[in-house]
């Protein structure tokens, strides 16, 4: 039986990527701070990773694989130091966000990285990322680094690409604003094509987990479709939302997927090494239908860390008019 230590376990990713091991046979332990459950079948061991005693409890064991998904690089050092002699296997979660180069388009994982964050610095998501990266490195052919890019799928709690299938649905046939879409792309992962992967593959080395690139408007199309939208569709030069104050990508009064052009090639890089180490991508409208159904049942009005409210974007289309 496969022994697997997952650090984390609780979250939207860490717990699918759990219960996919247990689903193929394997016992597994989650890591974690607290204050959510771990999946059902699994074990938790409660510890703040800052704590020097974090590792106390799994360290005296042999693993057969253990993964991290920490952005904190002092966290997966010390995990490093605790864990790495007695683990067989060692996977660490990273991002797209590790590129300094995010103008080639169809760049692979050879491409340029942000220099590592410094100790005890305070550095940014890519810098933390990357110096995560180096550390994990040390294991050699042990270990397999994934980069996911734009994480998609029911539960998401970043609410970035949920927001286009709540945008549509709560326009009620009326005009819903868009972003310049030419010559833009999309390129999303479905969460559990990720969790699936990880739980899989004996892949080693560093995998860019991300989907197959989309024309942007092909994506928003694809969303208005499924949800059967037949209002207009109303798009914002990118002066004009700078101007009023709408940011791209993701965070309060944002419209997601929207990328300045001089970052084209973020949502365009090379899966090439993924599908060969035998990541899957399933169809895009299958995602796109998990997610509508998925913003139906938690609420197209909730609160969202990320988009335009409808009463904010009314007021932008009037502006436009």
């Amino acid at each position: 039986m496969t022994d697997v230590l997952i650090l984390g376990g609780t979250g939207w990713l860490s717990s699918r990527i759990a219960r996919r091991m247990l689903a193929s046979g394997a016992t597994v332990m989650c890591l974690a701070r607290g204050g959510r459950p771990s999946p059902d079948g699994t074990s938790l061991v409660l510890a703040d990773r800052s704590d020097p005693t974090a590792y106390d409890t799994v360290s005296g064991r042999d693993w057969d694989h253990v993964i991290d998904v920490s952005s904190d690089a002092a966290h997966v050092g010390a995990a490093l130091t605790a864990l790495g002699e007695r683990a067989r296997r060692w996977t660490f979660v990273s991002s797209i966000s590790v590129y300094s180069d995010d103008v080639t388009i169809g760049a692979d994982e050879s491409a340029a990285l942000h220099a590592p964050a410094e100790p005890g610095g305070d550095d940014g998501y890519g810098a933390q990322k990357v110096a995560a990266e180096n550390a994990v490195r040390t294991l050699g052919d042990r270990a397999l680094i994934v980069r996911p890019g734009l994480i998609v799928g029911d539960g998401d709690p970043s609410d970035r690409f949920g927001y286009w299938a709540a945008a549509f649905l709560r326009s009620e046939g009326a005009p819903v604003l868009l972003p310049r879409v030419a010559g833009r792309t999309a390129q999303v992962i479905d969460v559990d094509d990720l969790a699936e992967f990880i739980a899989t593959t004996s892949a080693t080395g560093t995998v860019n987990a991300v989907g197959d690139r989309y024309p942007l408007d092909d994506v928003l199309g694809a969303v208005r479709r499924q949800v059967g939208h037949r209002g207009d569709t109303v798009e914002a030069d990118d002066a004009f939302l700078a101007d009023n104050g709408v940011a791209h990508w993701a965070g309060e009064r944002s419209l997601p997927l929207w990328l300045p052009t001089e970052l084209a090639g973020f949502m365009a890089r090379s899966h090439a090494r993924y599908t060969a180490a035998g990541g899957a991508l399933r169809p895009l409208d299958d995602t796109i239908a998990t997610v509508i159904e998925d913003e139906r049942e938690r609420g197209i009005d909730r609160p969202r860390r990320a988009g335009l409210t409808r009463e904010d974007e009314l007021r932008l289309l009037r502006r436009l008019a």
